[in-house]
């Protein structure tokens, strides 16, 4: 669509076109392939999917001896293809053996032994936006068939824990009924889809990216052929408003920005054929517990064409990946070894349009997010409403939490929630009138909406009580220093504090103000490796290690001695992140260790 032209209108004009050229933009996008099998964004080209087969000596040109482990096990069997094992596996309550624990994986189900002798649901959330009878739904499945909570992840969706093998049909099945699904949440998959929490009622966004992240969820599910990637991808799509998605931590991460006759003004002459408006950076191969952040590719996307070029890379990732080394199976590999130019290239191969390339400068600066921003009560973009953000303990809520909560979200909103990777939940369309009603009811259900500096951005993994992999119990020792730190630490800045129990990251504890990694002690008890001065998006950066092997009891006393020599020492409007980067890490070491 052409923008039509806005010489001689009002400002107040201009911003009403600006909102509905937008409101155009967000319509559910298209993806199909042309007769020669390319992608395309444009529906009167599109025709079927016409992805080709690997060649049966091979996967995708590996040889079937050089594959690794998992690998061979989805050659011997499609892990879309059990639905019988699964039954039967039922039928006989029998947990799976090794290549069928990994199978399972791709519908969601994860037998956690010996953490627990059960299964573990991962369910899909995309866009982060669920609805009220969701909510119910999902707290009905955790009473009746597990434990009666579940945990909000990292990547805004929810994990339900503790089936008996003779459930997970049932578990599966109910789940659907919801209108949800479980599919590819696990293994070598596209992972949530996740969006900027607030889309669509925040008064600073730039586009409602909803529709986005859920078409590119409804694509996946509906392309067998972007399932069984060499390891799992990772993608968000960012607003460009205050709340951060973290999509510098994704495999692709979409920002979106605003060019302006202003901004491309200044730019270089080869910009011209650029308009003003609204339009997505793309950036590729984050992966934080890697030591990396996804970069800027100089790419800049029409709204309608991000989820094409999210199936074309995934499509060339999906191809090239390494299949003998699951430690260099990411993305970010794939692009070390070709660089991004190749990669680049690859994927314009399969696309129907060609990729525009820009500088940053054509685009205006990005809005600073606001640290904590997920908590507390917000004006929204409509008039008289408000979201109303609340923290959990780790993401931890208990069956009769989470019915209170979607009633809170039926009685006072609109029966919707939205999750956060930060482990948090909005309910949004709360009218002014009922924002202090609806806060005491959540202070009353154990949750806070306060954005205690201290203690506010306080998020961790499953940790050992439901995951093989965690050294520590690191929900439970996020709780007690949450706790602590409430009634001794006060600061002026808000900081993030990541529990993670193994190097996987899954609570990405290279990118908090102080990140903890569990590790087995040498008399056997549990401790953490301690890093800090990580960051993203504004604050983008990798934590360095100030302290290895801190026990578990001592974790409390030495965080709450960390955040009050920063309080005290620190220049006026120095954040905690600033405070530490000035400093070395002997020089921190000295301060804590005397």
């Amino acid at each position: 669509m052409t923008s039509p032209p806005t010489a001689g209108f009002t400002a107040e004009q201009k911003e009403y076109l600006e909102g509905f050229l937008a409101a155009i933009a967000a319509k559910a996008p298209f993806v199909g392939e042309t007769p020669g099998g390319q992608i395309t964004a444009n529906p009167s080209s599109g025709a079927i999917n016409l992805a080709a087969p690997s060649a049966e000596d091979t996967v995708y040109g590996t040889p079937l001896g050089d594959l690794c482990k998992p690998e061979r096990w989805k050659y011997d069997e499609n892990p879309l293809d059990i639905w019988e094992k699964l039954v039967a596996h039922a039928d006989k309550d029998r947990f799976p053996d090794e290549a069928d624990t990994f199978r399972f994986k791709f519908h969601g189900l994860f037998y956690v032994a010996p953490a627990q002798d059960s299964f573990m649901l991962r369910l899909r959330i995309p866009a982060c936006e669920l609805t009220a009878t969701q909510l119910h739904g999902i707290a009905d499945l955790a009473q009746d068939l597990g434990a009666g909570y579940a945990h909000i992840t990292t990547r805004g969706n929810l994990q339900i824990r503790e089936f008996r093998p003779c459930d997970i049909v049932k578990v599966l099945t109910r789940v659907q009924d919801l209108g949800l699904t479980s599919r590819g949440s696990g293994a070598d998959n596209v992972r949530n889809i996740t969006a900027s929490p607030d889309s669509g009622f925040s008064p600073v966004e730039l586009i409602d990216v909803r529709p986005f992240a859920k078409g590119l969820h409804h694509y996946i599910l509906n392309h067998r052929d972007l399932y069984e990637l060499p390891r799992k991808f990772n993608v968000a799509f960012d607003s460009g408003g205050d709340i951060s998605t973290a999509s510098d931590t994704n495999d692709i991460g979409f920002a979106a920005v605003r060019v302006t006759e202003k901004s491309l003004a200044a730019a270089p002459a080869q910009t011209a054929a650029i308009e003003p408006g609204i339009y997505f950076r793309l950036q590729l191969g984050g992966i934080s517990g890697h030591g990396d952040f996804a970069r800027d590719t100089g790419l800049l996307l029409r709204p309608s064409e991000t989820v094409a070029v999210a199936a074309a890379m995934i499509r060339v990732f999906k191809e090239h990946g390494d299949r003998t080394n699951r430690k260099k199976a990411r993305l970010k590999y794939l692009l070390e070894k070709w660089g991004l130019e190749k990669f680049i290239a690859e994927s314009q191969k399969k696309l129907a349009f060609t990729l525009v390339h820009a500088p940053l400068s054509v685009c205006e600066p990005r809005r600073p997010v606001v640290k904590h921003g997920w908590l507390g009560a917000s004006s929204q973009a409509q008039k008289g409403l408000q979201s109303l953000g609340f923290g959990t303990q780790a993401g931890r809520m208990t069956a009769k939490q989470m019915h209170a909560v979607a009633d809170l979200a039926t009685h006072y909103g609109k029966g919707e929630l939205r999750l956060t990777v930060w482990q948090s939940v909005i309910i949004p369309h709360v009218p002014d009138a009922f924002v202090q009603t609806v806060l005491r009811s959540i202070a009353r259900l154990g949750f806070f909406h306060d954005a205690a500096a201290s203690s506010g951005g306080i998020i961790a993994c499953t940790g050992n009580k439901g995951c093989k992999y965690s050294a520590a119990d690191t929900k439970a020792h996020a709780a007690s220093l949450m706790k602590h730190l409430g009634s001794r630490v006060s600061l002026s800045h808000p900081v993030n504090v990541h529990f993670t129990g193994c190097p996987n990251s899954c609570a990405q504890h290279y990118c908090g103000d102080l990140g903890l990694v569990g590790s087995k002690l040498a008399d056997g008890s549990e401790g953490y490796n301690l890093v800090l001065g990580g960051g993203m998006d504004n604050e983008q950066g990798i934590a360095r290690e100030l302290f290895r092997g801190v026990h578990h009891a001592e974790l409390n006393r030495t965080v709450e001695r960390i955040l009050n020599t920063y309080e005290s020492e620190k220049t006026p409007g120095e954040t905690f992140v600033a405070w530490v980067r000035r400093h070395s890490i002997k020089e921190l070491q000295e301060k804590f260790s005397a």
